[in-house]
């Protein structure tokens, strides 16, 4: 069914356009107008002046977790669960989403690896009986140094909703977590019964099977992506030689670096770099890192992802396109095509003819961009 979305500010990919029309034809966007156009309801509707911009891609949330286990120790029923996490999705504005999975976790007692399982079943169950309003597809967060890792893989990577595999590493000592004060800080709340004696003794026990697993698990993980096409991404890359090492495994991306130093040579090395929006909207990295406005100051920053907070995607792009050097479409690409292209998907991520209509409509009060109306390839779905 044709419809045109009329009176709008289009963000495109190459600019704005003030006022504007979009015409929808069977799920794709047909035609760009540079003014209204004179056309009566019900197949037009007038978006009052409103930003339209593509619906966000997400190339990595972990939101999902929050609702299999709300409170600690309580574990949800799964498809509820995944369905909560998908309307809250849309609701942000993200119409795909590759929800990401952790295989392995260095922690004994883990929601994570409780339920991977379920998750991986009630997502591909959701997706099969269409009950999701965004499009979901998966992300495989890899725990190099987990033993079981190969095991708990192997079943999961075959599915063709597997989009992006990426290689982590969160053995204390390292990476993200190089200042075991922080890290002890961070875990601490999960281990209550830590003292300086158990820390240790468990920080030395992870740097074991680090030396024990990672590395031919690492070779493993990469061959198996590769065999399968699925794009890779490493994960905290701190040292240049974390990149050199990225490279060497084809990675394409580098997710959440440490180091303005590993971020230039990301992007020396062709891979495109993502930060957490969190981190922006916050005003840097809770861990201590390096922010992701610096990055974007140096011309670094690709890709935005909402981690934690499915909210701050499209809030930290209106941000971030109010930062000197850029601007509302470059910002806005960030969490719309470059995620979408990093990952393999090139029929959306632009307001661009012949592009999946996946749209927002959205409204700027107080600086905060609010998030209007929907579109999942045409139909309606917030």
């Amino acid at each position: 069914m044709k419809r045109i979305l009329n009176n709008a500010r289009l963000i495109l990919a190459d600019g704005v356009v003030e006022r504007g029309a979009l015409e929808i034809d069977n799920g794709v966007i047909a035609a760009i107008h540079s003014r209204p156009l004179s056309a009566p309801p019900p197949h037009s509707e007038d978006l009052d002046g409103d930003d339209l911009l593509p619906g966000l891609v997400e190339v990595h949330t972990d939101n999902l977790e929050k609702h299999l286990m709300p409170r600690n120790g309580v574990l949800w029923p799964t498809l509820p669960a995944v369905v909560t996490h998908d309307a809250q999705c849309v609701a942000a504005g993200i119409t795909t989403v590759l929800d990401a999975l952790s295989v392995g976790d260095l922690e004994g007692d883990s929601v994570r690896l409780d339920t991977l399982q379920s998750a991986f079943e009630a997502i591909d169950a959701g997706m099969r009986q269409r009950v999701f309003r965004a499009e979901h597809l998966f992300h495989l967060r890899c725990e190099l140094a987990y033993p079981q890792l190969l095991d708990a893989l192997s079943p999961l990577i075959g599915h063709p909703a597997v989009r992006l595999v990426s290689l982590m590493d969160h053995t204390p000592g390292q990476r993200q977590y190089r200042d075991l004060a922080q890290y002890k800080k961070y875990y601490a709340k999960k281990n209550v019964s830590w003292n300086d004696d158990t820390f240790l003794a468990a920080v030395e026990q992870r740097k074991l099977k680090q030396r024990q697993y990672a590395g031919r698990h690492r070779q493993a993980v990469v061959e198996l992506a590769r065999a399968r096409g699925v794009a890779l991404a490493s994960h905290d890359d701190t040292e240049l030689s974390h990149i050199d090492e990225a490279v060497r495994d084809g990675v394409a991306m580098s997710e959440f670096p440490t180091t303005l130093a590993a971020a230039r040579a990301a992007r020396d090395q062709g891979l495109m770099t993502v930060m957490g929006a969190p981190n922006i909207v916050r005003g840097g990295s809770h861990s201590g890192n390096v922010a992701a406005l610096e990055l974007a100051g140096h011309g670094l920053l690709d890709i935005l992802s909402s981690d934690y907070v499915p909210a701050s995607l499209l809030h930290a792009a209106y941000l971030l396109g109010r930062q000197p050097g850029w601007n509302l479409s470059r910002a806005v690409a960030t969490v719309t095509r470059n995620p979408a292209r990093a990952v393999g998907l090139a029929d959306r991520g632009a307001v661009a003819v012949g592009q999946r209509a996946d749209l927002i409509q959205a409204r700027e009060r107080d600086g905060i961009p609010l998030v209007r109306q929907v579109w999942s390839a045409g139909q309606r779905v917030f």
